[in-house]
């Protein structure tokens, strides 16, 4: 196994942390007006993630050397190509509750944030007993290997937000209204608080992304158990979400057999776990950077070549609801609108 030990100061985790929360409330105070982001602002902001995020990787070279730096791009890549799969089911369950373009941020915001924790948790839970129990590298491999199977030959499931265990025993405990007020996460009707759809939404978004956060923290796993770097890796992949989600909303059926290759890296994750508990040891990283790398591009564009003639920005267009800020769109529980971004179904078929 990989360990990559070496020692990470108590001050080096909290000036981290602090910046990833700095961050947060940059992000939050330039979105604080509830305006729809186009595409322009989404590819600055996706532009200004990746930044930070390559530029961690180079702090970490001049701190502890290439063979660090090396593994956190590795986590940090495959995590990234991860999170594409993510936005997939974003865009369903937008379109699903009808939310608003206007509060969109305002739920991925709040999502990350339980994306983080969520990942903070399953990262030292994950290292422990991958680190106490060797066992357990052969029952995480082969769940990755078994994810990706099921992503590979599961495209055409659908996934039903209203569903969703977790949501459908939130509706049950918090009394909720199925409308939009504003961009109010809670309301007061008749004198009594209740939920807004605007937090059903929500909840179904952190839903679907606890099990996402399995899959990405077991597969940086893989890669390393140092839980500084996984947790880095992680946290500056899931910082760029939102933006990254606004940039490809509208080219999701361009991204037609991306699937296969987030497939390929899952199982190869669980390959490599697996390996590292037997003779055959940890395999290189610089192998593991090249198998990441070129499964992402090969599959980017075998997508992009084979939908070349469809138009993006028509799925864009269909994909967004196109509300006025307090339109008051069907209940969670009626029909939703069926637009181009419902069809782009989760392989997996995730709640």
């Amino acid at each position: 196994m990989n360990d990559m030990s070496f020692a990470v100061p108590l001050w080096v985790w909290a000036a981290v942390t602090v910046g990833i929360c700095l961050m947060l409330a940059v992000d939050l105070l330039a979105h604080r007006d509830n305006h729809v982001i186009g595409f322009r602002e989404a590819a600055i902001w996706s532009g200004v993630w990746i930044a930070v995020g390559l530029g961690f990787g180079l702090i970490l070279l001049a701190w502890q050397g290439g063979e660090v730096s090396s593994t956190y791009y590795a986590g940090y890549l495959i995590e990234k190509a991860l999170s594409i799969d993510n936005v997939f089911v974003f865009a369903l369950v937008f379109s699903f509750f009808a939310v608003p373009d206007a509060y969109q941020h305002k739920v991925l915001f709040w999502g990350v944030l339980g994306a983080l924790a969520a990942r903070l948790v399953f990262i030292f839970v994950g290292a422990e007993l991958l680190q106490v129990f060797f066992w357990t590298a052969y029952l995480f491999g082969a769940f990755l290997i078994w994810t990706g199977w099921k992503m590979a030959v599961s495209k055409d499931e659908e996934v039903h937000p209203d569903r969703n265990l977790v949501v459908r025993l939130v509706k049950k405990i918090i009394p909720t209204d199925p409308r939009y007020h504003g961009g109010k996460f809670f309301t007061r009707i008749s004198g009594r608080k209740v939920a807004t759809l605007l937090f059903v939404a929500l909840i179904a978004i952190e839903a679907t992304d606890l099990i996402f956060a399995v899959d990405s923290v077991a597969a940086v796993l893989a890669i390393t158990t140092n839980t500084f770097l996984v947790w880095t890796a992680n946290a500056f992949a899931v910082l760029g979400l939102r933006s990254l989600y606004f940039c490809l909303a509208g080219l999701l059926r361009r991204f037609a057999y991306l699937h296969y290759g987030l497939a390929v890296l899952l199982a190869f994750a669980g390959v490599k776990l697996i390996l590292s508990e037997t003779p055959v040891g940890k395999l290189p990283i610089p192998l593991t950077l090249s198998v990441i790398a070129v499964t992402i591009t090969v599959s980017i564009a075998w997508s992009l070549i084979a939908t070349r003639g469809e138009d993006g920005e028509s799925g864009e267009s269909a994909s967004r609801t196109d509300h006025a800020a307090d339109a008051q769109p069907h209940p969670a529980t009626g029909t939703h609108a069926s637009t181009p971004s419902a069809d782009a179904h989760h392989p997996e078929g995730r709640p």
